[in-house]
């Protein structure tokens, strides 16, 4: 097959880079990991595995030895380092086969592939690793390919491969991976030295080569002749899932729905932890959700264990209609509810039913996955990556079962194979290696003014402790640069941004309503817009005074009225931080219009913890004072009204407002962030209507 010929897979081999690593076998594994990894058509974020075996100086003997490197337990072929790989001796491996016992202690032989390791720095190695140490091939791909998992998974899927390949690729019915599906294997190519590949029922693709590059190729020609059959049979068997039964609502109209209904359906699946939500109306899932088939293939559930290992067995499906009318949320939560309580009993009753009597406890038995026909998929996780993976997943899904249905009949595991997958010890120990959560995972927060100085900070505080943070500014040039930076430092799921003016109540609703649409809902208000303007009373122009309170007070107060209404569909409480000033409780020079709006922000926050008391709702004050770094306000006339007030130079503002202080410190922005992390932590979730002053001990400003 000519390389121009790839259509259903991305040809993405350089011969002039291969070629400046053709010496190192691990860096050209690493390369075709990471091109195959960069094709979601092949794979999967963190699914699939690759190999080589090469040769090595043995660091005891100093003789040549044979080690195979592998992708490393729980890492991804797309953004693959050799950090990420195992390395074992492959002799080692291979006589573990003298000590197996069979089937039943298989699990046990993971431990011993420690002592197969080679490289004493390489990753754990993964449950896959013996499907490739058994194998004579010197490179081998195993990739969870839609297009081959739709004949891995149809029910004449055995049929079909020895049909479609002529003999060329094997087969080898469902069975979970491990060290007895690596000796079948094995005995599979012994039987049929002349295959090139092996199909896994229900789970996905073994393909190898003698070069690296002879791997890939082959790799991609399998997969490219699979969906070349699909499309050739596309239509011909049916109507795609049986034809449409319902129609999405327009673009516009299907993101005001979700953006709605996210808060409500994150409250339902975050009744035991707090989750992050993802959306998706992309048109493979509504074809899928609208259709008359969903109906039947949506409960079957997912076929290869990559897929519901992150989209649980099964989705959860709306009955609502997608015109539902959401502004009354009681009636809408009400008729959510059945399903909810519907679906975790259901839960309940799969794992009952298929336990074993060391099976860890029941995990949470909320959804991950939720369709809504006519709308799109809502998926909720621990964190947005996970949540945005597991819609990638369960895309997967509609795509085989789209192709199973095309060619054949789309068949998916039985429930109990699929909770020895779910509930598997070794996957379960993997969840225990898993790093603590940070103290605001799960969390979303909506910072304004937040590419300024103050709001900066606290938005990075935010996300260096898990949260998922929206920042808000009126400048739409430094907002870009400012999640350029984060997103370059903490990836593209930490940190959106939004434009608003929080003068404009239309502007802030849609941006509250991008945080339900991006995180599924909002957990942190923090108010942080501002700006100052230093004049004496009789310079002080009418436009001045309407500005300040606009901003300062009018913006603090609609922020707050749009955030909670999100809290409130959520049920899950939440915060309120506005970050006032020492100004709100001194009397300053030159400062009227600014210290009175900033007194009136304070007053605003005792009124609203009040109010909000009932709904879980904090709501606390942070004063600070003189925070110069980074700060717009200090730039241009206020820095100069100040100085002026104080008769002194802008240049001597920082070190004469720290010598006022009682402490003798500047105040920095980070310190500011420091104190909305305390207030937000989990350590003050009974304080509310708290003013904490961070100025470095201003005697005047003392609040009690």
């Amino acid at each position: 097959m000519k390389t121009t010929d790839f259509k259903h897979a991305s040809y993405l081999w350089a011969e002039k880079h291969a070629a400046g690593i053709a010496k190192d076998e691990v860096a050209l594994l690493i390369y075709r990991s990471n091109l195959l990894g960069a094709d979601l058509r092949l794979t999967n974020y963190g699914g699939g595995n690759t190999s080589c075996k090469a040769n090595a100086k043995d660091p005891l003997t100093g003789a040549e030895t044979e080690v195979m490197w592998i992708k490393g337990s729980g890492g991804d072929l797309g953004t693959l380092k050799k950090n990420g790989l195992s390395a074992l001796y492959v002799e080692r491996l291979r006589s573990l086969k003298n000590v197996y016992k069979g089937i039943k202690f298989e699990d046990e032989m993971v431990a011993l592939f420690n002592h197969c390791i080679f490289d004493l720095n390489s990753k754990a190695p993964s449950i896959d690793t013996p499907l490739h140490g058994f194998l004579p091939f010197k490179h081998i791909d195993h990739l969870h390919p839609d297009a081959v998992i739709a004949i891995a998974a149809s029910k004449d899927g055995e049929k079909i491969t020895t049909e479609l390949f002529k003999g060329t690729i094997g087969w080898l019915g469902w069975q979970r991976p491990g060290f007895d599906l690596g000796l079948k294997l094995q005995e599979a190519v012994n039987k049929n030295p002349s295959l090139r590949g092996l199909i896994l029922g229900s789970h996905g693709l073994f393909t190898w080569g003698n070069t690296s590059y002879e791997c890939y190729l082959n790799t991609l020609e399998v997969i490219q002749k699979s969906a070349a059959y699909l499309e050739e049979n596309f239509g011909k068997k049916q109507a795609v899932f049986g034809g449409a039964k319902s129609k999405s609502l327009d673009k516009e109209k299907r993101l005001q729905q979700a953006a709605s209904i996210a808060p409500l359906l994150r409250g339902f699946c975050s009744s035991q932890s707090n989750k992050i939500g993802n959306f998706t109306d992309d048109e493979r899932v509504l074809e899928f959700i609208n259709s008359i088939d969903s109906e039947r293939l949506a409960p079957l559930g997912t076929s290869c264990p990559d897929h519901f290992l992150r989209t649980k067995i099964s989705p959860l499906v709306l009955s609502l209609s997608a015109e539902e009318n959401l502004t009354d949320i009681n009636s809408v939560k009400e008729k959510l509810l059945p399903a909810f309580e519907k679906y975790r009993k259901d839960y309940k009753t799969y794992y009952e039913s298929c336990k074993h009597t060391d099976s860890p406890a029941m995990r949470d038995a909320n959804p991950v996955v939720i369709l809504w026909p006519g709308v799109g998929m809502f998926t909720f996780a621990k964190d947005k990556q996970t949540a945005r993976v597991a819609a990638e997943f369960y895309i997967n899904a509609i795509n085989v079962m789209k192709g199973a249905e095309d060619i054949s009949e789309y068949t998916s595991l039985p429930r109990q194979e699929a909770f020895n997958i779910e509930y598997w010890l070794l996957e379960e120990a993997k969840l225990q290696r898993m790093p603590k959560a940070k103290p605001l995972s799960g969390k979303i927060a909506f910072v304004t003014g937040g590419a300024g100085g103050i709001g900066k900070a606290i938005a990075k505080k935010f996300m260096d402790e898990g949260a998922c943070v929206v920042i808000s500014d009126n400048d739409a040039g430094r907002l870009e640069t400012t999640c350029d930076d984060f997103t370059s430092q903490y990836g593209k799921d930490a940190c959106v941004a939004t434009a608003a003016d929080v003068m404009n109540k239309e502007n802030i609703l849609q941006a509250i309503a991008s945080s339900a649409l991006q995180f599924g809902g909002l957990d942190i208000i923090v108010n942080c817009a501002g700006l100052s303007i230093s004049k004496p009373i009789e310079e002080h122009t009418e436009k001045d005074w309407d500005l300040l309170y606009d901003v300062l007070v009018k913006g603090q107060f609609l922020i707050t009225q749009a955030g909670i209404e999100i809290m409130r569909k959520q049920a899950m409480g939440g915060d309120v931080l506005n970050i006032v000033s020492k100004n709100a409780v001194i009397a300053g020079p030159n400062n009227a219009a600014y210290g009175s709006a900033k007194a009136a922000q304070l007053h605003l926050s005792r009124l609203n913890a009040a109010e909000l008391g009932k709904d879980n709702i904090r709501v606390n004050v942070v004063n600070p004072d003189a925070v110069i770094a980074g700060s717009e306000i200090w730039k241009g006339d206020w820095a100069e009204g100040r100085a002026k007030a104080y008769g002194i130079t802008v240049e001597e503002l920082p070190a004469y407002y720290a010598k006022r202080t009682l402490l003798n410190k500047i105040i920095l922005p980070e310190d500011i962030a420091n104190a909305c992390f305390v207030f937000v932590s989990g350590l003050l979730n009974k304080s509310t209507g708290n003013v904490l002053n961070v100025d470095g001990g201003v005697a005047a400003a003392f609040v009690r």
